[in-house]
């Protein structure tokens, strides 16, 4: 990824204009509404047709100074105080009307996530989904397939990217909890605590500021730094400053709440506080924060799954914002569509699961002594003939207690669904040899 061309100085551009006598064309594209933009940085604007007969600077010039009087500006300042501000640019107050309705409220809800019989199912997806691509954001190797074996078998990591993916999902468990309470340096430190657990060189550096000894930089491979944090000195301030956001103390004027928790998002990232963590900390505060404003659907989508798709994507939105004046508006339009793209794949998801379902159940008639849990394990075991199930494992893939697990297994281990073998301490159970036939003989 490159760093993208930074604007030229509006004021250097204003000198040229009244230099060429061009102020009168340059106003008429402004006050029309700057004709052809779609919140397009100069990186890209200057390879794109202007309007009319207007040079690219002049097109920059009209657009960059329409933009200024929209924007709103908030408390969160760079490394030399000048404070980033939005605006409410088209798409963006149609994107929130969508995503209010979406996934605030409970209307056109799919009903199995709606329906408590079978909501945890999904939930427990979705959190194992953001703990594994959370992850895999930041280096964890460990495949898909591996990562959800080990969550759901409730074993331990056998590795640092293994415990990075756990500590996520036990993470992203919390924060549903903790919703209720205000943001404060205090619950910063504990989620970074947990999130990083076990995976630091320098495990006192977990639920800590980075020092200034330590220094950290955002960049790649190849040497090219694309961002310096703030100093280690200005942290405990900013932190402070950054609740005080995320609490709604500041700024006086009315912020949507969604826009609220991306600029969350944006600002810890900025910060990177901490000298490992930051981008998974910074997930986490904005999922906190979500749900803390009553966006409940969003315990149940994986932001970072789409994010990893194009992990440029996302590290551009940050760069057109800190190369064009702090405008958080381009990292506000790449986050809605993140989040509209999560929920309607999560409604792809759910459509194919219910499809899955209403197959299965026709499979499974003569059986209906079976509850939705156990139905549920059964498609599983359908589509793994070679599967192990534990009794750990049904009771964090249910989200239920051990004895209903427990009760659970043994009975689909009574009816002949399930062989169950003894290993060591732990109940092995897989599906029967011929399951396919026994499911159409059972009654």
């Amino acid at each position: 990824m490159q760093i993208p061309q930074k604007p030229p100085q509006l004021s250097d551009l204003r000198r040229e204009i009244d230099e060429a006598g061009r102020f009168s064309a340059v106003f008429g594209a402004y006050t029309e509404g700057i004709a052809g933009d779609k919140y397009s940085h100069w990186d890209k604007l200057r390879h794109l047709k202007p309007p009319g007969d207007l040079s690219h600077r002049e097109w920059w010039f009209a657009i960059r100074s329409y933009r200024l009087n929209q924007q709103k500006p908030i408390t969160l300042g760079d490394i030399g105080g000048k404070r980033f501000s939005y605006a409410l640019a088209d798409p963006i107050p149609e994107g929130l009307q969508q995503i209010d309705l979406g996934a605030g409220g409970r209307l056109q809800m799919p009903d199995p996530i709606t329906n408590p019989e079978t909501k945890d199912q999904y939930l427990v997806g979705s959190l194992i989904e953001e703990a594994i691509t959370s992850s895999q954001l930041e280096g964890a190797a460990t495949t898909r397939l591996v990562a959800k074996e080990m969550i759901r078998a409730g074993r331990k990591p056998a590795d640092r990217s293994e415990r990075m993916i756990l500590n996520n999902f036990l993470t992203m468990q919390r924060i549903g909890k903790l919703k209720a309470e205000p943001l404060s340096a205090d619950l910063v430190f504990d989620i970074h605590r947990q999130v990083t657990q076990g995976t630091l060189d320098d495990p006192s550096a977990a639920g800590r500021f980075r020092r200034a000894d330590e220094r950290i930089d955002v960049g790649d491979d190849y040497g090219t730094v694309f961002h310096e944090p703030p100093p280690a000195e200005q942290l405990e301030r900013r932190v402070r400053a950054m609740c005080d956001f995320a609490n709604g103390k500041t700024p006086g004027t009315f912020v949507h709440p969604m826009i609220r928790s991306i600029i969350l998002h944006f600002w810890l990232a900025y910060d990177h506080p901490f000298v490992d963590g930051n981008g998974r900390t910074a997930r986490a505060l904005f999922y906190w924060s979500m749900l803390r404003h009553g966006y409940w659907l969003c315990e149940f989508i994986s932001i970072s799954e789409i994010i990893r798709k194009a992990p440029a994507r996302y590290g551009r939105a940050f760069l057109y914002t800190e190369t064009d004046d702090n405008d958080l508006t381009y990292f506000l339009l790449y986050h809605l569509h993140v989040i509209r793209r999560a929920i309607d794949q999560l409604y792809e998801y759910v459509k194919r699961k219910t499809e899955q379902l209403q197959a299965l159940e026709r499979e499974l008639r003569g059986i209906a002594v079976l509850n939705h849990r156990q139905r549920a394990l059964i498609s599983h075991a359908l589509r793994h003939p070679h599967h192990r199930y534990t009794i750990e494992s049904h009771r964090c893939s249910s989200n239920v207690v051990y004895q209903t697990a427990r009760a659970d297994l043994l009975d689909l281990a009574k009816r002949g669904l399930l062989v169950k073998e003894k290993a060591g301490r732990r109940w092995l159970f897989t599906p029967a040899h011929d399951l396919n036939e026994r499911l159409r003989t059972s009654s």
